[in-house]
């Protein structure tokens, strides 16, 4: 299938999906010490895009997801917010909500261009204390700095990884997580993309070996730390979850999109099968204590083949794999974390350039 719509420079990052833009609002201490916390948010295109949810966790904390069922009216989404702070950090998506409204962006319910609705899902990440702040959580503002932030790039600009955003008080098992990001250009001439904020009560490293499970689906030879190293990096996260105590609540979220024209079912399919990606880096996964959740965007401008009733099948097995690469691309960018909240270690501080 060829595409009139002409190619661009990659960033191999959500926003290499034309029109999408990510912004990020971080908490992390300074003048607001105790905070490690924050905001992302996905901006689409004005008009917005075809949006879906998939949740698979047993503790999910979220905002405006019955919206996107494809059995209900709203069709597309000016944004998706990311956040911290728990289930008190979707505060942060009213600010985005008034953002929108304060620019005639949303579902259109009355004769006025400015009689909008804004419909903003979002979901959010448990890092409550994280800072050594349990109170310390993103709201309103937070939100709509990160929006600003979103609109304030230039289109395809690469999205920011490790500790910001929603990733900043971010921990994957006893290690430190974030945003992570990743792309593919398919030979369709179909881009798929994703986002994750990875923060999850499993670990994304295999205890037997030290690397990292994503690592294992890259189709890459994988870089094993010596077990000298592995050792020694166990022995750190021994002491450093001794000091932090009982392990804390967690969710993996993921924003994976494409410019394919989808339906808001195909969408939903994508959001669904992408969860496969976040099972293969992350074990256990979906858990009771996670709220792990992907929400799918479809921004248009590439029909799929009307000749093949299986063209969804490449973005369905694309954004899996891409969700995977975004994990390993959140660890291998997260940096070390020491607050009155706890020790969280990063991943190459504790194994070393070796293994990027």
């Amino acid at each position: 299938m060829t595409s009139d719509v002409p190619s661009h420079p990659t960033s191999d990052s959500l926003t290499d999906v034309r029109g999408l833009r990510v912004g990020h609002a971080t908490l992390d201490g300074g003048a607001r010490a105790g905070h490690l916390t924050g905001t992302t948010v996905v901006l689409a295109p004005e008009g917005g895009a075809v949006a879906a949810v998939d949740v698979r966790g047993g503790g999910p904390g979220t905002r405006e997801t019955d919206a996107l069922d494809p059995r209900n009216l709203v069709q597309r989404v000016e944004a998706v917010v990311l956040t911290g702070g728990s289930a008190y950090g979707l505060d942060s998506a009213s600010g985005v909500m008034a953002w929108l409204e304060e620019r005639g962006r949303g579902v259109r319910v009355g004769p006025d261009p400015s009689h909008v609705v804004p419909v903003v899902p979002a979901a959010c990440v448990f890092d409550l204390g994280r800072g050594g702040d349990f109170t310390a959580r993103p709201d309103a503002a937070t939100g709509r700095a990160a929006v600003e932030a979103a609109a304030r790039t230039d289109l395809f600009a690469p999205v920011q990884e490790g500790n910001v955003g929603a990733g900043t008080g971010a921990v994957v098992g006893r290690v430190k997580g974030g945003i992570g990001s990743a792309s593919v250009r398919l030979d369709s001439g179909i881009t798929v993309a994703a986002l994750v904020v990875a923060n999850a009560a499993g670990s994304g490293v295999d205890p037997r070996t030290g690397a990292l499970y994503g690592r294992y689906f890259e189709g890459r030879q994988v870089a094993y730390p010596t077990p000298e190293v592995h050792a020694e990096a166990e022995r750190r996260l021994a002491e450093a979850a001794a000091e932090n105590g009982p392990p804390p609540l967690n969710t993996t979220l993921a924003v994976v999109a494409t410019d394919a024209e989808l339906t808001k079912a195909q969408a939903q399919k994508l959001a669904g099968t992408s969860h496969d990606g976040m099972a293969r880096a992350v074990r256990p996964v979906h858990l009771l204590n996670d709220g792990d959740t992907v929400f799918a965007l479809a921004t248009g401008g590439h029909a799929l083949a009307a000749d093949n009733p299986l063209a969804l099948n490449e973005i369905l097995a694309a954004g899996a794999d891409l969700v995977t690469t975004a994990i390993v691309r959140a660890m291998l960018a997260a940096e070390s974390v020491q607050t009155p909240g706890g020790t969280f270690p990063s991943y190459l501080d504790l194994y070393g350039k070796q293994v990027e």
